[in-house]
């Protein structure tokens, strides 16, 4: 009841927080890259609506007053944190051994 209770009435006041049903899941967060790349999950059942609620802030998604509400220019993309400094490319293993190559071009960037 808890977690339905923060479906239906708080996720419309979220900013970039959107809910989809799937039968017969158990309810999750799913965190999301700006590429749609699936980030994290982190389950929900056992959680009760505040600890949800205030979960949800301090990842950073914004909360309005209304679902109508104007979002601040500084939340728009929120909760998106500045892109990670990329690392250089890792040395070869030392044990002699090269990585399989792929067939398919990789693109990290996708």
């Amino acid at each position: 009841p808890q977690v339905k209770a923060f479906v239906t009435q708080d996720i419309p006041l979220y900013h970039n927080l959107e809910m989809k049903h799937l039968p017969g899941a158990d309810p999750e967060l799913v965190l999301l890259s700006r590429q749609y790349e699936e980030l994290e999950r982190i389950p929900l059942s056992d959680m009760t609506r505040e600890e949800i609620n205030q979960m949800v802030q301090e990842l950073g998604f914004y909360r309005k007053e209304t679902p109508d509400a104007p979002v601040p220019e500084e939340f728009q993309f929120a909760p998106a944190k500045p892109l990670p400094i990329l690392l250089p490319p890792q040395a070869p293993p030392t044990d002699g051994k090269t990585p399989p190559k792929s067939d398919k071009e990789e693109h990290p960037d996708l």
